[in-house]
């Protein structure tokens, strides 16, 4: 028995407080490191180490690119592709998963800074990061596995895209002068025309040639690094005049504080909620992936959400931007060999060490390097074998994709997400309204001594002229509801309807609702209605109209079918006993 002292009211308070704190202890006990991926770390090292040194080389020159394409430069880029790739792989829900900065974080990040500077970025992540935390422990990681398809393909193909055209101005050697990548993308290509710089382009154009043609010839050669070193080496015996990286600052890692205003925090909190959302999505979808490839790792998802609110705690406090797992970092790291948390903590080492041991060559980099690094990004994030076979798939598939597609680069990231997913429901739930049926049931087959009781013929004829059935098949809600019970309002020259609904999969207040609607209607010109088979998972939502308490007081719910066939005859043969009796014949 509870102890706990009365509230105001005279009800005990400490019981409720008690459960939630017990309840909250428990979600934190579930998405907290285990002993075990320490022990993970220290069985297999030589395979996690190759496997870390590998992405690291890889992750490089897509720190930088990213760390720039956010617009608080490359510096933020790698402080970010360091710490928040410890924090998330110790404290993140899959063992091989390797975080960092994205093209599609990036695309978020631009609008943010554009209007409220660096400041504005460190705040965003912060309330991403606690929201990404809170996610994880109220256990909302299993849900995005209800995203569907056609809005995670049509997304991803806009972040591709907007990933491209973000870099359009550096790779033609020009300013960017507009908020919007589509305006700055078509601002640049016209300032080019006015005033060509080859150079920049030939760097850019040669840099994503390299890359998408030898990393299918070899996958596992770090072409994006070798590129980049080659295009930096070329731009500097040439002396072209292409921009570059510039010198990193000397201090790195600088513990930051946040000062915003009241209004400011209040303006910052969607694009929290954009970041936090799109956080989860790519980790989450990334962590699926890596399952995929490799057999024996299973993420979890709830513990992975906690991780990367995590990592985006602690990356802008030291001068980093908002990460979320990547994709193709991690499938390099699972193709490496990686088979622990090691593997991702050694990556972000290596990029530790760079910082500190090579920021001058880093500094020598040419931006239009960087910007072939991410059009080539972009371009292999398009997978068009899937994309085509959603596009055949059905017309339906092919729209949530385009919209999402549209919205992606029209608007923005968030408001895409939530247009695909509403768009893709409603044609899901008209699909499904479609599939609720009804159909007329055959008697003879029900029942028994159809053909041999003392009736015989003319009792058969008269079930087929005054009895019907009809087997409702499907979901009966709102969708469907109206549609499929049209045809009982219409029936006429009948005594007795028997509904059979033990195909009904589901009924919800709508659909009993017009259910009861329809047994009333039925009643009202003098027809009989029984009902047969119903689930006993919906006869409370029925029960709810009344209408199911009126016919069980009328004995018209029945277990089964026969037994309801079997009353219809009963019914209908004292309706014509009785008329007749009455008849001035009788």
């Amino acid at each position: 028995m509870s102890t706990a002292a009365p509230g105001p009211a005279g009800r005990p308070t400490a019981g409720p407080v008690r459960d939630a704190l017990t309840h909250l202890h428990t979600r934190f006990d579930a998405v907290r490191p285990r002993s075990r991926d320490l022990r993970a770390m220290a069985r297999t090292p030589r395979h996690d180490l190759l496997a870390g040194v590998t992405v690291g080389v890889v992750a490089l020159p897509l720190a930088l690119a990213f760390g720039i394409a956010s617009g608080l430069g490359a510096t933020a880029g790698l402080v970010t592709a360091v710490v928040a790739g410890i924090v998330a792989a110790l404290f993140g829900g899959s063992h091989v998963q390797v975080s960092g900065p994205t093209g599609a974080m990036t695309v978020v990040l631009v609008p943010i800074v554009a209007a409220h500077g660096p400041e504005g970025v460190l705040v965003v992540s912060l309330m991403a990061g606690v929201l990404l935390v809170a996610m994880g422990l109220a256990g909302a990681g299993r849900y995005v596995r209800f995203i569907p398809l056609p809005v995670i393909e049509g997304f991803t193909l806009g972040i591709a895209a907007l990933i491209a055209l973000q870099q359009v101005p550096a790779a033609l050697g020009t300013e960017a002068r507009y908020e919007h990548v589509v305006a700055s993308a078509v601002a640049a290509v016209g300032d080019w025309l006015a005033s060509p710089q080859p150079a920049a382009l030939a760097v850019s154009a040669g840099v994503a040639a390299a890359i998408l043609l030898l990393a299918r010839v070899r996958p596992a050669v770090p072409v994006a690094l070798l590129a980049v070193v080659a295009a930096t080496v070329a731009v500097r015996l040439t002396d072209t005049g292409v921009d570059t990286i510039g010198a990193l600052p000397d201090r790195l890692f600088t513990p930051t504080v946040p000062s915003v205003s009241w209004t400011e925090l209040r303006v910052l909190v969607a694009p929290a909620v954009a970041v936090a959302a799109l956080a989860a999505l790519e980790s989450l979808l990334s962590a699926t992936v890596a399952d995929a490839m490799s057999v024996s790792s299973r993420h979890d998802p709830d513990r992975e959400l906690v991780g990367q609110g995590l990592a985006n705690l602690a990356s802008p406090l030291l001068g980093g931007i908002p990460a979320t797992a990547a994709i193709a970092r991690t499938a390099v790291n699972v193709r490496s060999g990686a088979r622990s948390r090691l593997a991702a903590v050694t990556h972000s080492l290596v990029l530790l060490v760079v910082v500190l041991a090579l920021a001058d060559v880093v500094a020598w980099i040419p931006l239009a390097a960087l910007a072939g690094v991410l059009i080539a990004t972009a371009v292999r994030m398009v997978e068009v074998s899937s994309l085509r076979a959603l596009a055949r798939a059905s017309r339906s598939d092919a729209f949530v994709l385009a919209l999402t597609f549209l919205a992606t680069v029209v608007l923005d990231l968030a408001t895409a997400v939530v247009l695909g997913i509403i768009t893709a429901g409603g044609l899901a739930l008209r699909q499904l309204a479609r599939t609720t049926a009804l159909r007329t049931e055959d008697l003879r087959g029900h029942g028994e001594g159809d053909a041999d009781d003392h009736h015989g013929a003319e009792q058969a004829a008269l079930l087929h002229e005054r009895v019907v059935a009809y087997r409702l098949e499907g979901p009966l809600f709102f969708g469907g509801a109206h549609s499929a019970l049209l045809e009982l309002t219409e029936v006429s020259d009948v005594r007795v309807v028997i509904l059979r609904m033990s195909h009904v999969t589901t009924l919800d207040a709508t659909g009993a609702a017009v259910l009861a609607d329809t047994i009333r209607s039925l009643e009202a010109r003098g027809v009989t209605v029984l009902l047969s088979g119903m689930p006993g998972r919906f006869v409370a939502r029925l029960a709810a109209t009344g209408i199911h308490q009126h016919l069980t007081d009328l004995h018209h719910v029945f277990e089964h079918t026969p037994a309801a066939i079997a009353h219809a005859r009963r019914h209908v043969a004292r309706d014509e006993h009785h008329a007749q009796a009455l008849s001035p014949g009788g």
